[in-house]
């Protein structure tokens, strides 16, 4: 049989005719949900039911046969799912000889108005970004942007259209200043910069482990054949008088950190450039140190052998001796392989590594209803998935719950895992609200001085609703019902449940008129596994675009540039599939700026090579014969 068989092209009508009825099925069923979408959402709403449909069919066969014939692949059906539709049934018609069923109005304009949509969204919702580049780039400020003008003045000058505040952070008073900052550099620059602001939810951690002993180490770094390359260091300052702090040590310090110390003040007059420091450290060993340069109200001392010195520990100079001071406590840690076992209570314990040799450790979680929620067979994962286990029993003791649990995952020499350290629940329901008493307080904050909240921990619809609630609560408390309505509102997906759920958790969030997603991958990546995340973000950013609605891609991007100066070329990679989203987050670090001005000009560069999915064919000049190239 052919591939222009008139059986075959019947069989292909009558499959695209079932999907175009069920689409209109769907959109009866829905309807009642799809009333409650603000109106700017109507149409996104039914079409992201309608990709929602298509998608839970596999239509692999179908996008054959329609190729077959010269039609649409169904490939690129995100903008507009009923056209797209049409337009592969028009195309079976005119084969068959009935002409086109569908008028040209149907089909014709229907991507170009989605997009439309979509753009004005994205522009309501992140503003407009800078001439040329399709993607907005939103970058985190660090602390230093409350009180650094010039610093936010670069960003700026870099290319940054949106500044992020992370509320896990700092306080109000310097959010105040951050935001005071970014008015003035925007003003500055004749443009809009707004200010998102992220909500941290319920923060699941490791419980508290016993600090070691107050002991630091000056370490000298050596060549492979043992010379010395740069010296070990003692940072020593006077023991400070009450409500003031000692000068802080240098970070521009060639070599390994400085071991700060604190002494006597009448001992520490003494010293001038050349003195020698004499010490035994706590393994026994001689050290001498020698000063090499002073400060005000601190000396840096050099010497060339490695130093473990204690709270304690005497310092001699000139025959007089004086004790250290000012050393804090070694963080204790507790080494993880596979196989090995670990007891996680709601119980508020202290965990003191030293005492505990030879049995089963035991540490608290700081969100102790998160432990009632686990059971056996259920994953537990810490500090961003590097250790993994699966809970292997559970009781209940003087009314606390334990879970035992067993390690699946680590490197071959183990984990070290610390105090309030993230912990990830991918199987467990938690009993908990997405926000928290303290995200409700900075919920006002935000509400008040900023332009979009992003929200934490969204699993499904009912975190949505109790977000819309809140902000519904605060416009009632206030007056400011504009205000609240205009504010807008960015869900994070970063959890199975909020992936699993994610399109009934969209149509809840359309109800609020400034509206959009982001794809929170660090957390998500450690849930679904790196295995899925090859796949996920492209989903997560489909289902989005179908809705019409703006994402942001978040997390680790150009972050090896950030904070080295120098992107890997995977992260370039990376990158260009974060600029198929409206708007691409950038974290903090000493490069930031050099990472926002690639970003920039990737673009520039891609937005006329791509539209979301879709390959736009630019002309390519590399490829043009040499007499072409002029």
């Amino acid at each position: 049989m052919g591939t222009f068989d008139h059986d075959h092209l019947q069989k292909l009508r009558h499959e695209v005719d079932d999907l175009l009825t069920e689409l209109a099925q769907v959109t009866e069923a829905n309807k009642a949900e799809i009333d409650k979408v603000a109106p700017t959402h109507y149409n996104g709403a039914i079409n992201l039911l309608h990709y929602l449909h298509l998608r839970t069919r596999d239509l692999r066969d179908l996008q054959s046969a329609l190729a077959s014939i010269g039609s649409t692949r169904l490939t690129t059906t995100e903008p507009s799912v009923k056209a797209r539709l049409k337009s592969a049934r028009n195309v079976i018609g005119a084969y068959l000889g009935e002409g086109p069923i569908y008028p040209g109005r149907d089909v014709a304009d229907a991507f170009s108005d989605a997009d439309e949509i979509l753009d004005e969204h994205a522009e309501i919702l992140l503003g407009a970004p800078l001439e040329g580049t399709p993607s907005c780039i939103m970058v985190t400020l660090p602390t230093e942007a409350a009180t650094d003008l010039e610093m936010v003045r670069g960003f700026a000058k870099s290319g940054m259209d949106l500044a992020r505040i992370n509320c896990a952070h700092d306080d109000e008073t310097v959010w105040k200043q951050m935001i005071d900052n970014v008015h003035i550099v925007a003003e500055e620059a004749g443009r809009e910069i707004r200010v998102a602001m992220d909500l941290g939810g319920p923060k699941v951690r490791t419980g508290e482990i016993a600090p070691g002993p107050e002991v630091g180490r000056a370490r000298v770094t050596r060549l492979d054949t043992g010379k010395v390359l740069t010296p070990a260091k003692i940072w020593i300052t006077p023991i400070p008088e009450e409500g003031t702090e000692p000068a802080p040590v240098p970070e521009n310090l060639p070599g390994r950190p400085a071991l700060a110390v604190q002494v006597d003040p009448d001992w520490f007059d003494k010293l001038s450039t050349g003195s020698v420091i004499g010490l035994t450290d706590t393994r026994g060993s001689r050290r001498s140190f020698t000063v090499v340069r002073t400060f005000d109200g601190a000396v840096l001392a050099e010497g060339y052998q490695n130093a473990y010195i204690a709270n304690g520990t005497l310092l001699q100079h000139d025959y007089e001796r004086t004790p250290v001071r000012g050393i804090p406590p070694v963080s204790q840690r507790i080494n993880l392989k596979v196989g090995n076992r670990l007891f996680l209570t709601s119980e508020e314990v202290v965990y003191d590594p030293s005492a505990g040799h030879g049995r089963i450790p035991k540490i608290s979680c700081t969100l102790p209803e998160a432990v009632g929620a686990i059971k056996v067979g259920h994953r537990v994962l810490f500090d961003d998935g590097s250790i993994a286990a699966v809970c292997i029993d559970r009781r209940e003791h003087d009314g606390h719950h334990v879970v035992e649990l067993e390690v699946t995952r680590a490197r071959p020499q183990g984990v070290n895992l610390a105090a309030y350290k993230g912990i990830n629940l991918p199987d467990s329901e938690l009993p908990l609200p997405s926000l928290t008493e303290e995200d409700l307080r900075h919920l006002r904050f935000v509400a008040k001085h900023a332009d979009i909240v992003n929200v934490s921990f969204i699993r499904d619809t009912g975190d949505v609703e109790y977000v819309l609630d809140a902000l519904a609560q605060i416009a009632e408390e206030t007056g400011e019902h504009d205000k609240i309505r205009e504010l807008g509102l960015v869900l994070k997906i970063e959890t199975i449940p909020g992936y699993e759920n994610l399109a009934q958790i969209m149509l809840t969030g359309m109800r609020h008129e400034n509206f959009g997603v982001m794809i929170a991958r660090g957390d998500l990546a450690v849930e679904l596994g790196f295995d899925r995340m090859a796949e996920v973000p492209q989903l997560i950013m489909a289902l989005a675009e179908a809705a019409h609605i703006p994402t942001i891609f978040a997390t680790q991007v150009l972050e090896n540039m950030a904070k080295n100066g120098l992107p890997s070329r995977a992260e370039i990679t990376d990158a260009t599939l974060a600029l198929r989203c409206e708007c691409v987050m950038l974290n903090k670090g000493p490069h930031i700026n050099d990472a926002i001005k690639v970003l920039s000009r990737m673009s520039k560069k891609l937005g006329a090579s791509q539209r979301k999915s879709r390959m736009l064919l630019r002309r390519i000049r590399s490829w043009e014969e040499p007499d072409q190239q002029g």
